[in-house]
């Protein structure tokens, strides 16, 4: 398996520019790969037992140089369940979490 990486990006009010950030990094990055199926960034609301939830960005292998560029670290691959498209192709979806 492929290394996938995390960053949070803070509670779900706080999160929407670094993730608008994100997004505009990784969209030129994709476009010049070729727009691959398998590069994209999730996003999921996370408590983990906390009062609020965090954001955490989910980069797949293949946006290891933009995880890399906003510092996001190494982690397991995440299971889907509430897992949002961030930025990428749809085909994410099935080229990443086929059953």
């Amino acid at each position: 398996m492929k290394q996938w990486f995390a960053k949070g990006l803070g509670d779900g009010i706080m999160a929407a520019m670094p993730a608008a950030e994100i997004e505009e990094f990784f969209l030129p990055l994709f476009r010049d790969a070729g727009m691959p199926a398998d590069m994209a960034v999730f996003t999921r609301h996370e408590s983990e037992g906390r009062l609020h939830c965090e954001v955490v960005a989910y980069f797949s292998p293949a946006a290891a140089e933009a995880a890399r560029a906003v510092g996001a670290e190494p982690c397991e691959m995440p299971v889907r369940s509430g897992l949002g498209l961030l930025a990428g192709d749809e085909r994410a979806w099935e080229a990443l979490f086929a059953e």
